[in-house]
Protein backbone atom coordinates (compact mmCIF):
# COMPACT_ATOMS: atom_id res chain seq x y z
CA UNK A 1 0.00 0.00 0.00
CA UNK A 2 2.55 2.63 0.98
CA UNK A 3 4.61 1.68 -2.44
CA UNK A 4 1.39 2.09 -4.34
CA UNK A 5 0.67 5.12 -2.69
CA UNK A 6 4.26 6.61 -3.67
CA UNK A 7 3.86 5.81 -6.95
CA UNK A 8 0.43 7.77 -7.07
CA UNK A 9 2.14 10.85 -5.66
CA UNK A 10 4.91 10.93 -8.24
CA UNK A 11 2.70 10.38 -10.94
CA UNK A 12 0.51 13.54 -9.59
CA UNK A 13 4.07 15.04 -9.21
CA UNK A 14 5.11 14.50 -12.73
CA UNK A 15 1.49 15.37 -14.14
CA UNK A 16 1.39 19.01 -12.26
CA UNK A 17 5.06 19.38 -13.57
CA UNK A 18 4.27 18.66 -17.34
CA UNK A 19 0.75 21.05 -16.91
CA UNK A 20 3.08 23.62 -15.63
CA UNK A 21 5.48 23.30 -18.28
CA UNK A 22 2.50 23.19 -21.42
CA UNK A 23 0.90 26.24 -19.53
CA UNK A 24 4.50 28.57 -19.64
CA UNK A 25 4.94 27.06 -23.40
CA UNK A 26 1.56 28.36 -24.36
CA UNK A 27 2.53 31.36 -22.61
CA UNK A 28 5.47 31.83 -24.86
CA UNK A 29 3.65 30.90 -28.02
CA UNK A 30 1.32 34.09 -27.49
CA UNK A 31 4.27 36.52 -26.07
CA UNK A 32 6.07 35.37 -29.19
CA UNK A 33 3.72 34.92 -31.81
CA UNK A 34 4.80 31.77 -32.78
CA UNK A 35 2.64 29.68 -35.56
CA UNK A 36 2.84 25.69 -36.55
CA UNK A 37 2.48 24.30 -39.76
CA UNK A 38 0.84 21.59 -38.06
CA UNK A 39 0.22 19.73 -34.21
CA UNK A 40 3.15 17.75 -35.14
CA UNK A 41 5.08 20.73 -35.90
CA UNK A 42 3.99 22.00 -32.48
CA UNK A 43 4.65 18.72 -30.64
CA UNK A 44 8.10 18.74 -31.41
CA UNK A 45 8.60 22.71 -30.82
CA UNK A 46 7.30 22.21 -27.55
CA UNK A 47 9.98 19.04 -26.53
CA UNK A 48 12.87 21.48 -27.51
CA UNK A 49 11.23 24.46 -25.83
CA UNK A 50 11.40 22.00 -22.41
CA UNK A 51 14.97 21.18 -23.29
CA UNK A 52 15.89 24.38 -23.44
CA UNK A 53 13.57 25.36 -20.20
CA UNK A 54 15.74 22.56 -18.44
CA UNK A 55 18.86 23.99 -19.77
CA UNK A 56 18.52 27.79 -18.69
CA UNK A 57 17.44 26.50 -15.27
CA UNK A 58 20.52 24.10 -14.95
CA UNK A 59 22.70 26.90 -15.80
CA UNK A 60 21.29 29.82 -13.61
CA UNK A 61 21.52 27.37 -10.92
CA UNK A 62 25.04 27.39 -11.07
CA UNK A 63 25.29 31.36 -10.54
CA UNK A 64 27.53 32.61 -13.24
CA UNK A 65 28.07 36.44 -14.14
CA UNK A 66 25.40 36.29 -16.64
CA UNK A 67 21.79 34.33 -16.85
CA UNK A 68 19.81 32.78 -19.56
CA UNK A 69 16.49 33.51 -20.54
CA UNK A 70 13.20 32.43 -22.94
CA UNK A 71 13.58 34.71 -26.25
CA UNK A 72 12.39 33.95 -29.45
CA UNK A 73 14.83 31.18 -30.48
CA UNK A 74 13.51 29.18 -27.21
CA UNK A 75 11.94 26.67 -29.66
CA UNK A 76 15.13 26.15 -32.06
CA UNK A 77 17.72 23.44 -30.91
CA UNK A 78 21.31 24.61 -31.11
CA UNK A 79 21.43 23.34 -34.39
CA UNK A 80 18.54 24.94 -36.07
CA UNK A 81 19.55 28.19 -34.22
CA UNK A 82 23.04 27.86 -35.35
CA UNK A 83 21.76 27.24 -39.06
CA UNK A 84 19.06 30.13 -38.85
CA UNK A 85 22.01 32.38 -37.88
CA UNK A 86 24.48 30.88 -40.79
CA UNK A 87 23.42 33.62 -43.13
CA UNK A 88 26.44 36.16 -42.41
CA UNK A 89 29.33 35.13 -44.88
CA UNK A 90 31.89 37.55 -43.32
CA UNK A 91 35.50 37.48 -45.35
CA UNK A 92 38.17 38.29 -43.45
CA UNK A 93 40.66 37.85 -46.17
CA UNK A 94 39.17 40.44 -48.27
CA UNK A 95 39.72 43.55 -45.73
CA UNK A 96 41.37 46.43 -46.69
CA UNK A 97 43.60 47.47 -43.98
CA UNK A 98 42.96 51.37 -42.63
CA UNK A 99 45.46 50.21 -39.22
CA UNK A 100 46.20 53.16 -36.94
CA UNK A 101 49.33 54.03 -35.75
CA UNK A 102 49.57 52.16 -32.21
CA UNK A 103 51.09 55.30 -30.81
CA UNK A 104 47.54 56.74 -30.82
CA UNK A 105 46.37 54.29 -27.99
CA UNK A 106 48.74 56.36 -25.57
CA UNK A 107 45.97 58.55 -24.59
CA UNK A 108 43.73 57.94 -21.67
CA UNK A 109 40.19 57.08 -22.09
CA UNK A 110 37.53 56.74 -19.60
CA UNK A 111 36.78 54.05 -17.24
CA UNK A 112 33.18 53.57 -18.89
CA UNK A 113 31.24 55.64 -21.34
CA UNK A 114 27.63 54.04 -22.41
CA UNK A 115 26.82 55.76 -26.06
CA UNK A 116 23.25 54.41 -25.30
CA UNK A 117 22.99 57.07 -22.51
CA UNK A 118 24.51 59.85 -24.34
CA UNK A 119 21.63 59.42 -26.82
CA UNK A 120 23.54 58.19 -29.87
CA UNK A 121 22.39 54.79 -29.96
CA UNK A 122 18.59 54.66 -32.38
CA UNK A 123 16.38 51.51 -30.27
CA UNK A 124 16.92 48.00 -31.19
CA UNK A 125 15.91 47.25 -34.61
CA UNK A 126 15.22 43.72 -35.90
CA UNK A 127 16.94 42.04 -39.07
CA UNK A 128 14.31 38.91 -39.04
CA UNK A 129 14.56 35.95 -41.57
CA UNK A 130 17.03 37.76 -43.42
CA UNK A 131 21.42 37.69 -43.13
CA UNK A 132 21.39 41.25 -42.95
CA UNK A 133 23.02 41.66 -39.76
CA UNK A 134 26.11 43.42 -41.63
CA UNK A 135 24.07 46.14 -42.73
CA UNK A 136 22.47 46.93 -38.97
CA UNK A 137 25.69 46.97 -37.65
CA UNK A 138 26.60 49.63 -40.22
CA UNK A 139 23.79 51.93 -40.17
CA UNK A 140 24.65 51.66 -36.36
CA UNK A 141 27.95 52.85 -36.65
CA UNK A 142 27.12 55.97 -39.38
CA UNK A 143 24.40 56.56 -36.53
CA UNK A 144 26.50 57.13 -33.69
CA UNK A 145 29.24 59.11 -35.96
CA UNK A 146 26.52 61.39 -37.36
CA UNK A 147 24.82 61.85 -34.02
CA UNK A 148 28.44 62.83 -32.50
CA UNK A 149 28.93 64.94 -35.41
CA UNK A 150 26.11 66.63 -35.83
CA UNK A 151 24.39 67.06 -32.10
CA UNK A 152 21.48 64.94 -32.94
CA UNK A 153 20.13 61.47 -33.86
CA UNK A 154 18.96 59.72 -37.39
CA UNK A 155 18.04 56.32 -37.62
CA UNK A 156 19.27 55.60 -41.50
CA UNK A 157 18.33 52.96 -43.80
CA UNK A 158 19.28 49.22 -43.86
CA UNK A 159 16.93 48.43 -46.06
CA UNK A 160 18.89 50.78 -49.06
CA UNK A 161 22.19 48.56 -48.21
CA UNK A 162 20.52 45.84 -48.45
CA UNK A 163 18.98 46.34 -51.89
CA UNK A 164 21.33 48.76 -53.18
CA UNK A 165 24.86 47.39 -51.90
CA UNK A 166 25.72 45.10 -54.50
CA UNK A 167 27.59 43.96 -57.46
CA UNK A 168 24.94 45.78 -60.01
CA UNK A 169 25.15 48.91 -57.79
CA UNK A 170 28.99 49.42 -57.40
CA UNK A 171 29.11 47.46 -53.97
CA UNK A 172 30.13 43.76 -52.90
CA UNK A 173 28.33 43.16 -50.31
CA UNK A 174 25.18 40.43 -50.49
CA UNK A 175 21.63 41.14 -49.83
CA UNK A 176 20.16 38.59 -47.24
CA UNK A 177 23.49 36.67 -48.12
CA UNK A 178 25.57 38.37 -45.91
CA UNK A 179 27.92 41.04 -46.27
CA UNK A 180 31.05 42.99 -44.46
CA UNK A 181 30.80 46.65 -42.70
CA UNK A 182 34.39 47.95 -44.07
CA UNK A 183 32.99 47.17 -48.13
CA UNK A 184 28.97 48.78 -46.55
CA UNK A 185 30.79 51.58 -45.29
CA UNK A 186 33.20 52.29 -48.64
CA UNK A 187 30.03 51.63 -50.29
CA UNK A 188 28.12 54.38 -48.35
CA UNK A 189 31.16 56.68 -49.18
CA UNK A 190 30.80 56.19 -53.21
CA UNK A 191 27.20 56.76 -52.39
CA UNK A 192 27.07 60.08 -50.81
CA UNK A 193 25.71 58.78 -47.91
CA UNK A 194 22.08 56.78 -47.02
CA UNK A 195 18.45 57.81 -46.90
CA UNK A 196 16.51 57.29 -43.10
CA UNK A 197 15.10 54.15 -42.12
CA UNK A 198 11.70 56.23 -42.42
CA UNK A 199 12.22 57.03 -46.25
CA UNK A 200 13.71 53.85 -47.63
CA UNK A 201 12.41 51.33 -44.78
CA UNK A 202 13.22 47.72 -43.90
CA UNK A 203 11.28 44.67 -45.04
CA UNK A 204 13.49 42.17 -45.74
CA UNK A 205 13.03 40.72 -42.19
CA UNK A 206 9.64 39.29 -43.47
CA UNK A 207 10.35 38.91 -47.40
CA UNK A 208 13.40 37.63 -46.85
CA UNK A 209 15.00 38.66 -49.54
CA UNK A 210 16.19 42.10 -51.45
CA UNK A 211 13.94 44.15 -52.82
CA UNK A 212 15.00 45.70 -56.29
CA UNK A 213 17.09 48.86 -55.88
CA UNK A 214 14.62 52.08 -55.35
CA UNK A 215 17.13 54.82 -53.63
CA UNK A 216 16.12 57.06 -56.16
CA UNK A 217 13.20 57.83 -54.33
CA UNK A 218 14.35 58.89 -51.37
CA UNK A 219 16.98 61.49 -50.57
CA UNK A 220 20.45 60.98 -48.46
CA UNK A 221 20.67 62.49 -45.01
CA UNK A 222 22.89 65.32 -45.72
CA UNK A 223 26.07 64.81 -43.97
CA UNK A 224 26.26 60.98 -44.06
CA UNK A 225 28.78 61.08 -46.21
CA UNK A 226 31.29 58.35 -44.71
CA UNK A 227 34.73 59.88 -46.26
CA UNK A 228 37.05 57.05 -44.78
CA UNK A 229 36.73 54.21 -42.21
CA UNK A 230 39.24 52.80 -39.66
CA UNK A 231 39.78 49.27 -38.70
CA UNK A 232 40.92 48.98 -35.38
CA UNK A 233 44.17 47.12 -34.25
CA UNK A 234 43.14 43.05 -33.81
CA UNK A 235 43.20 41.54 -30.07
CA UNK A 236 43.97 45.03 -28.33
CA UNK A 237 41.45 45.74 -25.52
CA UNK A 238 43.38 49.29 -25.61
CA UNK A 239 42.38 49.95 -29.14
CA UNK A 240 39.04 48.85 -28.81
CA UNK A 241 38.53 50.97 -25.74
CA UNK A 242 40.18 54.09 -27.41
CA UNK A 243 37.64 53.75 -30.66
CA UNK A 244 34.23 53.12 -28.60
CA UNK A 245 35.38 56.19 -26.45
CA UNK A 246 35.35 58.01 -29.76
CA UNK A 247 31.70 56.37 -30.87
CA UNK A 248 30.00 53.47 -31.29
CA UNK A 249 32.11 50.60 -33.50
CA UNK A 250 31.20 47.61 -35.62
CA UNK A 251 32.40 44.37 -34.70
CA UNK A 252 31.71 40.76 -35.64
CA UNK A 253 31.12 38.32 -33.47
CA UNK A 254 30.86 34.28 -33.27
CA UNK A 255 26.86 34.23 -32.09
CA UNK A 256 26.17 30.73 -32.60
CA UNK A 257 26.76 29.27 -29.01
CA UNK A 258 23.54 28.00 -27.02
CA UNK A 259 24.17 30.35 -24.14
CA UNK A 260 24.57 33.11 -27.06
CA UNK A 261 21.20 32.21 -27.93
CA UNK A 262 19.67 31.69 -24.79
CA UNK A 263 21.26 34.86 -23.03
CA UNK A 264 19.12 37.39 -20.89
CA UNK A 265 21.74 39.30 -18.65
CA UNK A 266 25.23 39.51 -16.98
CA UNK A 267 27.92 39.70 -18.35
CA UNK A 268 28.09 36.81 -20.76
CA UNK A 269 31.38 34.81 -19.70
CA UNK A 270 30.45 31.41 -20.89
CA UNK A 271 32.33 29.51 -23.88
CA UNK A 272 32.04 31.17 -26.97
CA UNK A 273 34.81 31.10 -29.92
CA UNK A 274 36.13 33.21 -32.44
CA UNK A 275 34.30 31.50 -36.14
CA UNK A 276 32.92 34.89 -37.07
CA UNK A 277 29.57 34.80 -38.06
CA UNK A 278 27.56 37.79 -36.77
CA UNK A 279 27.62 41.37 -37.13
CA UNK A 280 26.73 43.99 -34.17
CA UNK A 281 27.76 47.09 -32.86
CA UNK A 282 29.77 47.92 -29.19
CA UNK A 283 28.24 50.81 -28.06
CA UNK A 284 30.14 51.36 -24.54
CA UNK A 285 32.30 49.58 -22.34
CA UNK A 286 32.19 49.49 -18.32
CA UNK A 287 32.02 47.02 -15.02
CA UNK A 288 29.49 44.88 -13.45
CA UNK A 289 30.04 43.44 -10.01
CA UNK A 290 33.26 43.60 -10.50
CA UNK A 291 33.19 42.38 -14.19
CA UNK A 292 34.51 43.82 -17.16
CA UNK A 293 32.61 44.35 -20.58
CA UNK A 294 32.01 45.65 -23.71
CA UNK A 295 28.28 46.91 -24.36
CA UNK A 296 26.83 45.20 -27.78
CA UNK A 297 23.97 46.43 -29.60
CA UNK A 298 22.50 43.41 -31.27
CA UNK A 299 19.88 43.63 -34.37
CA UNK A 300 17.60 40.62 -33.05
CA UNK A 301 14.45 42.79 -31.16
CA UNK A 302 14.47 43.86 -28.00
CA UNK A 303 12.99 40.68 -26.77
CA UNK A 304 16.36 38.82 -26.90
CA UNK A 305 19.20 39.25 -24.70
CA UNK A 306 18.67 42.46 -22.07
CA UNK A 307 16.51 44.63 -24.37
CA UNK A 308 18.24 43.41 -27.37
CA UNK A 309 21.74 44.17 -25.89
CA UNK A 310 24.49 41.77 -24.31
CA UNK A 311 27.44 42.87 -22.31
CA UNK A 312 30.51 40.71 -23.64
CA UNK A 313 33.13 39.51 -21.16
CA UNK A 314 36.48 42.40 -21.76
CA UNK A 315 39.94 40.85 -21.21
CA UNK A 316 43.02 39.28 -22.46
CA UNK A 317 41.57 35.83 -20.99
CA UNK A 318 39.03 35.61 -24.03
CA UNK A 319 39.92 33.48 -26.80
CA UNK A 320 43.39 34.34 -25.74
CA UNK A 321 43.66 37.66 -27.00
CA UNK A 322 41.02 38.10 -29.39
CA UNK A 323 38.05 38.93 -27.18
CA UNK A 324 35.14 37.39 -26.03
CA UNK A 325 33.27 35.43 -28.93
CA UNK A 326 36.10 37.09 -31.19
CA UNK A 327 34.75 40.88 -30.40
CA UNK A 328 37.99 41.98 -30.99
CA UNK A 329 39.16 40.71 -34.01
CA UNK A 330 37.38 42.59 -36.81
CA UNK A 331 36.35 46.14 -35.59
CA UNK A 332 35.48 49.11 -37.75
CA UNK A 333 34.00 52.32 -37.82
CA UNK A 334 33.30 55.07 -40.22
CA UNK A 335 34.71 58.78 -40.41
CA UNK A 336 32.26 61.49 -41.49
Amino acid sequence: MFILLLSVVAFTVANAQTNSLVELFDEWVRDFRMAFASDAHRARVFSTWVENHKYIQTRNFLNLTYTLGHNQFSGMTQAEYAEYNRLQSFDLTGRRLHLRNLGDFEINVPASIDWVSLGAVTPVKDQGQCGSCWSFSTTGALEGAYSIKNGHLESFSEQQLVDCDNLSNGGRDHGCNGGLMDNAFAWVGKNNGLCTEQAYPYVSGTTKTAGTCTQKSCTNVAGSDIHSYVDVVPKSDAAMMEAVAKQPVSVAIEADQRDFQLYSSGVFTGSCGTNLDHGVLVVGYGSLNGVDYYKVKNSWSASWGSSGYIYLGRGSQFNNGAGQCGVLMQASYPVL
